[in-house]
């Protein structure tokens, strides 16, 4: 396959600099346009991450929560990463693990691994990131397709990780179709930046200083047959309003090449690491820029999901998740063994976000929100385009709403308290009831009883 290279740096600044100059109705034409969840053009998603006044912000906001609202309504789905190898050969600016930083590396061995997930499950989660450094002799494809296959062939008291995406560097066809014949979910990769000339320096040795090949692996990765696959940029690496634009129009080259795009957005901001100091970087966001970044993504595509990391405080998830996003982690650990380690030690990793998962998990049901372990669309096949046609056209929620609150039952009864299930059920009571198919709801309702009594994993 050929791929025509889609990022055009010039195009990209014209569109910001002609953005500049649109008038107060052109605005207002957009604006309206998105709150009618038709989605944005390049120009238009310029036209909004260029403003600053006040007014326009607020409405900006206002409609990211209207479609959030309506499209995902108070579901939350939780996932947690899992780092298997901190080795790597690239050295690049931004990060912690980059090659020429001296500590003590590691590679969970499967059995490493087991205890990893063993007590990830313990916090009930269903849904993984494995993540791993770029390092072809060390961390090879093979490597990972058996941590896959081990993390898959686990089986707790309590169920099982039900569905792993991977976040591993850019590669092959040939490596992407093994990733798909071994059921991975999304495959995330995030550009970092989009602008070649920021790319080229903070990437200074190591494959992935090929920007070519780095910002065309989605290309690959859906060649293979993956069709769920997650972009993000670093926020804080180049101008965010760049980065944006180059976002859209990578998710609108994947949609016209495979028919599909991003099926979820990270948006991770730069923080401090191992010899990586913020002081070096010109280009870093406030928290006002940062709510503009999600609310207007969320206005330009309206059914992608949006993920936010711990990297993040609680209060600033919470208004983001307002916002638009769709996805959090919850009880993370940052390094490769944290939470075994974690569990020896008593204490949490350096985050912004540092509360136990079932905390998070707790906090998000006081906020009237339903935190979801689905994994049902991945298993029953609605994924790529399907997902996308059932999501645009209002359906997805006939079968979303009813697999969060399943889930969030299971959890309840697997691993919550009395305190926790009190609330679970008080939530799921006030819920379950904007179920609008009466069929749906009285299936939704049956299969809460067979979890009462002992059924697990039931979904639509």
């Amino acid at each position: 396959m050929t791929t025509k290279f889609f990022i055009d740096n010039e195009m990209i600044e014209k569109l910001l600099e002609d953005a500049k100059n649109a008038s107060e109705s052109e605005i207002n034409e957009i604006l309206q346009k998105a709150e009618n969840f038709q989605g944005l053009t390049e120009y238009e998603v310029a036209v909004l991450i260029n403003l600053e006044d006040k007014k326009y912000l607020e409405r900006i906001f206002s409609i990211a929560k209207k479609i959030k609202q309506n499209i995902y309504g108070e579901r939350v789905v939780m996932f947690a990463p899992i780092y298997v190898s901190d080795y790597c050969i690239n050295k690049c600016e931004y990060c912690g693990f980059r090659c020429d930083n001296k500590f003590d590396r590691k590679k969970l061995n499967m059995d490493e691994l087991r205890e990893e997930v063993r007590l990830l499950e313990k916090m009930g989660h269903k849904r993984l990131a494995l993540e791993a450094g770029e390092h072809p002799s060390t961390n090879p494809i093979e490597y990972i397709l058996e941590c896959i296959d081990t993390i898959y062939n686990m089986k707790f008291e309590n169920g099982e990780i039900r569905r792993i995406n991977v976040n591993i560097a850019a590669t092959t066809v040939e490596n992407y179709k093994k990733l798909k014949d071994i059921e991975i979910g999304t495959y995330i990769l995030f550009q970092e930046t989009y602008h070649k000339e920021t790319y080229e320096r903070v990437h200074i040795s190591g494959p992935k200083k090929d920007y070519f090949y780095h910002t065309t692996a989605f290309d690959r990765a859906m060649e293979a047959g993956i069709e769920d696959v997650g972009g993000g940029a670093l926020f804080g690496l180049y101008d965010y309003r760049y980065e944006v634009l180059g976002l859209m129009i990578h998710n609108k080259h994947l949609e016209e090449s495979f028919g599909v795009g991003f099926h979820t957005i990270s948006v991770p901001r730069l923080c401090e690491a191992e010899g990586v100091s913020r002081e070096n970087y010109k280009y870093l966001i406030n928290d006002e820029e940062f709510k503009k970044i999600v609310a207007v993504l969320r206005l330009a595509v309206p059914y992608t999901g949006i993920i936010i990391s711990t990297r993040e405080t609680k209060e600033m998830r919470a208004e983001l998740i307002n916002l638009g996003v769709s996805q959090i982690s919850a009880g993370s650990a940052v390094e490769v063994g944290g939470y075994t380690l974690r569990e020896k030690k008593g204490s949490q990793f350096t985050v912004a976000d540092e509360r136990p998962a079932r905390d998070v998990i707790y906090w998000l049901m006081q906020e009237n929100l339903i935190p979801s372990f689905c994994t049902a669309c991945y298993r029953m096949g609605r994924t790529g385009d399907r997902f996308m046609q059932l999501a645009k056209t209002g359906n997805i929620k006939n079968v979303c709403l009813p697999n969060a609150i399943m889930s969030l039952k299971e959890f309840s009864l697997d691993y919550g308290d009395k305190e926790f299930s009190e609330l679970a059920d008080k939530i799921i009571k006030d819920k379950i009831n904007d179920i609008g198919n009466p069929k749906i709801l009285e299936t939704t309702k049956e299969n809460l009883q067979k979890l009462e009594n002992g059924e697990r994993d039931l979904f639509l």
